[in-house]
Order: C-alpha cells, then structure tokens, then sequence
C-alpha cells in the first residue's frame, strides 16, 4: 500500500491556505484509485482542520512537525512528544533577552489547548496574537498565566533574522529541542523559530504511520527545512518550486509551484488519475 503524505502551508494550500477546487478533485480521484493520503504539517490540530474540512483527510495527522498525531475517527491523540516548563524555561528566557515574545503552545488535561506569551512589543506581534486567537481558535492568556501542570507542545516566536539565529544557536547542543525557521515577514526582515521535542519529527511520524498501518511506499510533498526529516524516510520525496534550496537538493524531483496546483498536476502524472 502507498501513503501520500502532504506538508501544508507552501505546498498542498495556495497562498491564501486554501486547498484549490483543482486540487480538491485531485484528492477525490485519488480517493477513488484507492490511494491512502495524510498531512504533516507544523501547524497545531485547530490550525489544521479549518482548511482541511470536507476533504476527507480521514487517516491520523501529524502535525506540530510530529510533536504530535491525531487520529480524527478516534478524535484523539495517538501519540505525543511534550516537553516540561522546566526544558524550555532557557529557551524563554534566551528569546527575551533578544527582545523576541515567546508564544507557548501547551497542551493540558489530555485535551485543552492553549498558549500563553510574553508582552507583545511591536504590531507584526499584534497580527500574530490575532491570527491565533481569531483564525485558529486558540485561547491566549499571558504566560504568567500558565499553570504549573501544563506541558509544552513548543515554543514559537518572530524576530529579526540575526535574534532568532542567536536563540537556535543555544540550544544546538541540547538532544531533547529541536528548531526550526523560516521567513515569516520578508518586507520587514522578519523571521519565525518553532521549538519542540527533536523526537517529534516528521520523518517519526510518517515511520510510526509506515508501522502501525503497514505502508510499503511513501511518497511525500513538501518545502521546508521542517520537511526534511520526511525526505529522509520516505521512497519518494518531491519539492515545490517555490522550496527553499536545500529541500530542492533532497528531493526526488522539483516539481510545480504551491500557488499553481503543482502538486496536484503531479499527482495526475504519478498516479495516472
């Protein structure tokens, strides 16, 4: 059995983080040819489901870059690799120092989620807040506010270039975190760090998928350095155009651009749908 695995943001969804009627019925052909297929995304499950929804993404996502799996007929977590306040406090106190608003997103009891942040400094923080809160439905709270039994899914947060390499430098050396980034604002030289357990990788997630469902091919779309660690396990990994450099050097092949449905093209191609 083939498993199609699909990053989100930059490559299943078009700029505006929406799945194309094109590539809506690319999915239902591949439905139809009895394809499995499923997302890993660095996105958090409300992040997820909204553009996702009456697409039938019914086989476990991986999401939070593998921090975490979540099966939707069981509407519950199969796995998770969460991190302790007391494993990221050097990771807070390191983004203040390079005046950058740590945003904590914490699961707790099992099911709630929500994230807590340091003062915000500047408007792109603003948007940022807002687009949790309104677009994702996350509640936030001031990390004051954050109760000593919460645990930590990861720590995100958005600053200048030089800032966010100074934060990931420090813990380069630390075998339970893992970061990555990325240009979040490129107009304002801006820069986005998402920090979580280094066991909750994609490339765990899509084995742990391989494992317990007996998958013998994976093929996977993606373009970022996030991406990565799927591109290392999977028989056939493809970059979008629009893909940074480094993934394009991993890849299979280069394929279209997110923008211009270029992975749903290729699957028609691939699979002869």
């Amino acid at each position: 059995m083939t498993l199609v695995v699909f990053d989100m943001d930059g490559t299943l969804l078009n700029a505006s983080s929406e799945v194309t009627p094109f590539t809506a019925e690319t999915l239902a052909r591949l439905r139809s040819a009895g394809i499995a297929y499923t997302v890993a995304t660095g996105r958090t499950l409300q992040a997820a489901l909204g553009p996702l929804k009456s697409f039938h993404f019914e086989l476990p996502h991986i999401l939070k870059n593998g921090a975490m799996i979540w099966c939707p007929n069981q509407q519950n977590y199969s796995h998770s690799h969460l991190l302790t306040q007391h494993e990221v406090y050097h990771v807070l106190a390191a983004m203040t120092l390079q005046e950058i608003t740590p945003f904590v997103f914490t699961l707790e009891g099992g099911s709630h989620h929500a994230v807590y942040h340091g003062p915000l400094k500047n408007e792109a923080e603003n948007r940022l807040a807002q687009l949790f809160e309104d677009e994702r439905h996350l509640p936030l709270e001031a990390i004051s506010a954050m109760p000593d039994t919460a645990h930590v899914i990861n720590v995100s947060g958005m600053g200048p270039r030089a800032h966010i390499e100074t934060v990931i430098d420090s813990i380069a050396d630390e075998a339970r975190l893992v970061a990555y980034t990325g240009t979040a604002i490129q107009s304002e030289g801006l820069s986005w760090m998402d920090i979580h357990h280094s066991s909750g990788s994609k490339g765990n997630g899509i084995n742990t998928l391989r494992r317990e469902h007996g998958y013998d091919r994976v093929v996977v779309f993606g373009d970022g350095d996030n991406d990565l660690s799927m591109f290392a396990v999977a028989d056939e990994a493809y970059a979008t155009a629009n893909a940074d450099d480094e993934v394009k050097a991993e890849a299979t092949a280069v394929i279209g651009h997110h923008n211009e449905d270029g992975v749903a093209h290729f699957l028609w191609e691939r699979f002869g749908l």
